[in-house]
């Protein structure tokens, strides 16, 4: 099967020419001509199969071939994205992809100047690739009309619906016209997440190109079990021994990525750190400097997990595991793509060991286990550990009692609350709002 069998017009033909694209992927044969024929389409495939070019490709050639508006025209396309960085990466290879199709691919996100991006809707853009948060700003504003919106899609589908985004895409919605294509493009889809997918979407094609949670078969799994405390050591001793190599390694925290990457350059190799709570321009910049080669190590919290496109990454490296174990997918997800070989290391604490089952549960397979010498963990990795109690407060047993039965008065605090704190992952408030973020400093700060 080729492109030109797909139906797909002599310029986007072209385009793909150009970038040595000949052959489609499994979720690109399935997905382009269920797009093109109008239908809505719930697709499914691992990370690094070419999702970007299934939906990208049958959207440009529609807007294409409708007459474009005279004058200022406003978005016909919106493709909403979880992360800056996915974004810039969309919107970048959107353009490549229309670079002989006259139609304006614009990106928005927040961390930069509202300016530069109304003076880009001033002159007009057909697709808009945005994050949640500031094209709720601009919404607000006035200064974004969506009511021409022909074809939406939601990339990353999955994250975008359980990282606390779906407030914020129901409020997009409501500017959106009811009578649209939609498109929903994944790695995975929780049954949970898919039954919230579904109400955007009227009678979808679903396309599953493998099974769901699956990563490709050309990456090696390994961990080297080791304790908490000299996890940092052994990681300098991999990376030392692997000079030659890029490396992607994963932390848990903003915090504890920049103290990685700090004592990684004491070490004496140079390493860069990518988080939220970077500006978008030091993000980027360092993104960047990866992607060239310029920097061999880069360490980032999940918010480089997702969908970002880091050609030839031979090896990545969990420094600490995800609490989540879907989220392994998507962070080895950035080596092994299309059809190169890939490698996987974890290094896993003893405390972490429910968090490797999870994962192991996920993939269907045992990560083989691999202890460095002189690293040998205090404590064994149990085969039968399971995760800390995340059973609600209010179902467990009461600690709250005096000795003869008489519930002790619960304290009044300014911080109380009456259930447990959710835990967040690294990039949930990318598109959350700025009155938002004020109320929780003045939380904390009358907690003090």
């Amino acid at each position: 099967m080729s492109f030109e069998t797909l139906g797909l017009a002599p310029g986007l033909l072209r385009a793909l020419a150009d970038n040595q694209y000949t052959t489609p992927t499994p979720i690109q044969a399935q997905a382009i001509p269920l797009v093109l024929a109008g239908h809505d389409v719930l697709g499914g495939a691992q990370t690094g199969t070419g999702k970007t070019a299934a939906f990208g490709l049958p959207l440009l050639q529609k807007l294409a071939e409708l007459p474009k508006p005279q004058g200022l025209h406003r978005p016909r396309a919106l493709i909403l994205t979880p992360t800056r960085e996915l974004a810039v990466q969309v919107s970048d290879n959107l353009r490549s992809y229309a670079k002989y199709l006259r139609l304006n691919v614009t990106a928005l996100f927040g961390g930069v100047g509202m300016q530069p991006q109304i003076d880009a809707f001033r002159r007009g853009v057909d697709v808009l690739v945005a994050c949640p948060g500031r094209l709720i700003d601009h919404l607000e504003r006035g200064t974004c009309k969506l009511g021409e919106v022909q074809l939406l899609v939601l990339d990353e589908a999955d994250r975008m619906l359980d990282m606390g985004f779906l407030p914020s895409i129901q409020r997009v919605m409501k500017h959106v016209p009811s009578q649209r294509q939609t498109l929903l493009f994944s790695a995975t889809f929780e049954p949970r997440i898919k039954a919230l997918a579904l109400d955007f979407l009227k009678n979808p094609q679903q396309v599953q190109v493998a099974a769901q949670n699956t990563v490709v078969e050309t990456i090696q799994h390994r961990a080297h079990p080791v304790d908490g405390n000299k996890k940092r050591d052994l990681l300098i001793q991999i990376l030392a021994e692997r000079h030659t190599e890029q490396v992607l390694v994963f932390g848990k925290t903003k915090h504890g990525c920049n103290r990685l990457a700090e004592q990684l350059e004491a070490a004496g190799l140079p390493a860069l750190a990518i988080h939220g709570n970077k500006s978008q321009a030091a993000r980027q910049k360092a993104l960047n400097e990866f992607k060239s080669g310029k920097t061999r190590i880069l360490v980032a919290t999940d918010v480089a997990a997702r969908g970002l496109d880091i050609p030839q990454l031979p090896l990545v490296i969990n420094h600490d595991l995800p609490m989540v174990a879907e989220d392994y997918v998507h962070r080895i997800g950035r080596t092994g793509r299309n059809g190169a070989s890939g490698e996987a290391i974890s290094l896993v604490a003893p405390e972490e060991a429910h968090l490797l089952r999870q994962i192991q549960k996920l993939l269907g397979r045992d990560i083989v286990m691999d202890t460095v010498a002189g690293f040998a963990p205090s404590r064994a990795i149990r085969s039968d550990a399971k995760p800390f109690d995340n059973t609600p407060r209010a179902a467990r047993p009461s600690r709250n009692r005096r000795p003869h039965g008489k519930p002790r008065k619960p304290e009044a605090h300014a911080h109380a609350h009456t259930g447990p704190k959710p835990v967040q992952r690294e990039g949930q408030r990318e598109g959350q709002r700025e009155g938002q973020r004020g109320a929780r400093q003045g939380e904390r700060r009358g907690a003090r």
